[in-house]
Formats: C-alpha cells, sequence, structure tokens
C-alpha cells in the first residue's frame, strides 16, 4: 500500500499544480508531456520488468523502482526549465513502471487465493484516497509552498516504503543462469513507445493520415 501510494499521488498530486509549474518556469505548450511522457515510460517498462521478476525475485527489483521513483522526484524538484522537467519524469514513470507491477506479484506470492480478493481491495482504495488527497495537496503547496514540494514530498514516503521492504519482506530465490533477451525488450519498448506516442499526439501534433501517423 506504501509503494502503491507513491504513484498513485503522483499521479493525482501534479494536476493542481500546474499553473503555478507554468507561472514558475514557463513552458505552457509542453506542459501536456508532463503527464504523457510519465505514463509512456510506465507502460513501456512494464513488462520488463515483469520479466526481471520472475528471473531475480520482487525484492530487488521493487527496491530499483522505489529507488528510481526517488532520484526522480529529487531532479523533478530541482528542475528549472520544462524540457527538464520532462525529462526527469521519464525516471520517475521507469521507477513507477518497476513499482506496479510488483506489488500486483508479491501481494500473489503473499496470500492465498482465498485472501487476495480482500488484500487487492485494500491496495485498490489507495487510489480512491490519492484522488482526494493528491489534488488537494498539490494545491496546497502549489498556494502556500512551492509546487516544487509536489516532488519533495515523495522523500519520505520513498525512505518509508524501502526501509519496510527490506526489514520487513523475505523472499527465497532460486538463482541459476537466467537467459534475458536484451534484444526482445528494446524492440518490445520501442514497438510500445511508438505506439502510444502516436495515440497520444495523432490528430494534434500531426494529423492521422500524414507519413508521422503511418
Amino acid at each position: 500500500m506504501l509503494t502503491t501510494g507513491l504513484v498513485a499521488i503522483d499521479a493525482t498530486i501534479i494536476a493542481t499544480a500546474v499553473p503555478s509549474i507554468v507561472k514558475d518556469i514557463g513552458g505552457f505548450t509542453e506542459f501536456p508531456w508532463l503527464f504523457s511522457i510519465y505514463l509512456l515510460a510506465q507502460a513501456v517498462s512494464v513488462p520488463i520488468y515483469g520479466k526481471l521478476n520472475d528471473l531475480f525475485g520482487r525484492k530487488p527489483v521493487i527496491l530499483w523502482g522505489i529507488g528510481l521513483f526517488l532520484l526522480g522526484s529529487i531532479m523533478c524538484g530541482v528542475a528549472w526549465t520544462m524540457g527538464l522537467l520532462i525529462a526527469f519524469r521519464i525516471v520517475q514513470g521507469l521507477g513507477a513502471g518497476a513499482i506496479l507491477p510488483t506489488t500486483i506479484t508479491i501481494v500473489g506470492d503473499l496470500y492465498s487465493v482465498r485472501e487476495r480478493a480482500k488484500v487487492q481491495g485494500y491496495v485498490a482504495s489507495v487510489w480512491g484516497v490519492a484522488s482526494v488527497v493528491g489534488p488537494t495537496l498539490g494545491g496546497v503547496f502549489s498556494e502556500y509552498v512551492s509546487w516544487r514540494w509536489i516532488f519533495f514530498v515523495n522523500i519520505p514516503l520513498c525512505l518509508l516504503a524501502a526501509v519496510v521492504f527490506f526489514r520487513r519482506f523475505h523472499e527465497r530465490v532460486e538463482r541459476g543462469h537466467p537467459v534475458i533477451d536484451y534484444r526482445g525488450a528494446g524492440l518490445l519498448a520501442v514497438g510500445l513507445t511508438l505506439v502510444i506516442l502516436g495515440a497520444l499526439e495523432g490528430g494534434q501534433a500531426w494529423a492521422w493520415t500524414s507519413p508521422p501517423a503511418s
């Protein structure tokens, strides 16, 4: 629930802070990419992290995701141009891509089929809470502190989640000689990037019948 909360709050907190961000660092025409690039990085990395979960275990993957999300949050908080903020959101998205599938997998590992529905309900409730808390925090930080705190607020949450996982989650992983299809992973990432990019920008940045769309 802690790690899911990281992603859920981050997905909802930024919306109410956009006017303050644009006012401070500019980039009004580019700000939609703050959302799109984050979701794009998350979507293309989820299948890859799913494979890494099977090869190396859940704990190292989710700790890597939390660390990457923490790094991305700090970088976003210190960004001084819209271009840099968009680039740093990629780092956050790659971290979120490791967190979401791994939490779901861990629930499946820890709980029986009978218990999973109840536990998944707890995890899903985090999104409901975040849909209220996130926009509220975004507005409060932007109005009374600084929009940068919508990212800095992730620092204590990431550290708390990492400590809990490091100390409380234990697993047995059979170490073998895993074979990773790097070419396939790269082609999958590129393919999904092009599909999602086309869906996001088609009809806006270029016409649906134009060569870039095809």
